[in-house]
């Protein structure tokens, strides 16, 4: 395991004007590509992030935190990690008309420069929040949010956008990124899929109790599937995680089990491959959007054709960045980020050889910035400063 590299004193950065230029497809890029790497759609919040805090909020008192942060949230952070590691990124999302929807727009589409043209404004609805609070390694959340007024995103049928802000017929794109719902379908998986688009998914906790693989249709479409530990040995009944990803290969092509502090796990039923990379040891600042940060790492390195252990490898590094900065879109890492840490780890006395040669991959991709300083720092985004004149 790669030994922690450590937190202390670094100049800040200000967002994607400061992330090195890497295109990590541009091996297998070719004049009839889709226009877009990747495609998704779902609902943007926005996310305040407390962290600094010692202990759990306790009813009846007062707490302050050290530190805050606002961010868009909800798909908006995987959105932000994919567009951050070079993906070509596509969202179809209902954003409100009031000041929070205006600020996550403009954030991720002149800050992030993700592609919104199939998102829609909607009057007089107020946008989702959620406040996020960080500590001891774990979060505590609380949102708050509408759905969109029936009818309210719907514009012409040449357009092809739904009720619920996602496209009927979705773009052409590379890959789709996919949220299942036990007991529900998306129509637009099936047709993605029906078109070439490679589509990965995850799944959220299973309210239902049912933990059952025939409540989640659209899985059939999916090339892979990337549940946690406890998600996956409950869907397929394994006693453990690496027992359920091969399980879970009768039902998809790739499996890929997140371990937690053990790393990830994945097989590959097409190949016969597996592999399992463990994590790298960080000191956790907010876990936040940690895992959207792994499945777009995952999708990257799956779409530029690298190694099975190459990707997984990189998916868990993405991850393991982001945890050491807080919130979900904020602590995305980009290329500049990665290099940075690539270079101080190797100056690191007593890193394990065989740890450095897992991630000598990288050496090919990452950008000549050998004078930044590691860690690096962004600004934090807040809501609300005035233009000095």
């Amino acid at each position: 395991m790669i030994a922690p590299t450590g937190k202390g004193p670094s100049p800040v950065t200000s967002g994607p004007q400061c992330q090195a230029e890497v295109d990590p497809l541009a091996a297998v890029r070719a004049p009839d590509d889709p226009p877009w790497d990747v495609y998704l759609t779902g609902t943007v919040f926005l996310d305040i992030v407390f962290t600094g805090l010692e202990t759990a909020p306790v009813r009846g008192t007062e707490s302050w935190a050290r530190g805050m942060g606002s961010s868009p949230g909800g798909v908006a952070n995987m959105a932000t990690a994919l567009a951050r590691l070079g993906l070509r990124t596509s969202l179809a999302a209902a954003f409100g008309d009031d000041h929070y929807g205006e600020y996550c727009w403009d954030a991720l589409e002149q800050g992030e420069h993700i592609d919104l043209s199939t998102s829609r404004t909607v009057p007089g609805w107020h946008s989702p929040v959620t406040v996020s609070m960080a500590y001891e390694g774990e979060r505590t959340m609380v949102s708050h949010g509408h759905e969109p007024p029936p009818g309210a995103v719907a514009v012409s049928v040449a357009d092809g956008v739904s009720e619920a802000g996602a496209l009927d017929s979705p773009p052409r794109a590379r890959a789709a990124i996919a949220s299942l719902t036990p007991g529900e379908r998306a129509p637009w998986i099936a047709e993605a899929a029906s078109c070439g688009t490679r589509v990965f998914a995850d799944v959220g906790w299973d309210d239902t109790g049912a933990w059952d693989l025939a409540g989640l249709p659209d899985l059939a479409h999916c090339e892979a599937f990337l549940p946690n530990a406890e998600e996956a040995m409950r869907y397929t009944g394994a006693k453990s995680p690496r027992a359920a990803a091969h399980a879970l290969t009768e039902h998809v092509p790739l499996a890929v089990v997140t371990l937690g502090a053990e790393g990830a796990y994945a097989v590959d039923r097409r190949t016969g491959e597996t592999a399992e990379v463990p994590a790298i040891a960080v000191e956790a600042l907010d876990p936040t959007g940690a895992g959207d940060v792994f499945v777009a790492g995952f999708v990257t390195g799956t779409l530029a054709d690298w190694p099975l252990a190459d990707r997984l490898a990189f998916a868990g590094l993405t991850a393991a960045l982001s945890v050491q900065e807080f919130g979900g879109s904020l602590s995305a890492p980009g290329w500049s980020e990665i290099a940075a840490w690539w270079r101080k780890v190797q100056s690191v006395e007593g890193q394990d050889p065989t740890a450095l040669q897992r991630y000598a991959f990288l050496e090919t991709l990452l950008p000549e910035e050998a004078a930044r300083p590691w860690p690096l720092r962004r600004a934090v985004p807040t809501i609300g400063f005035g233009r000095s004149t």
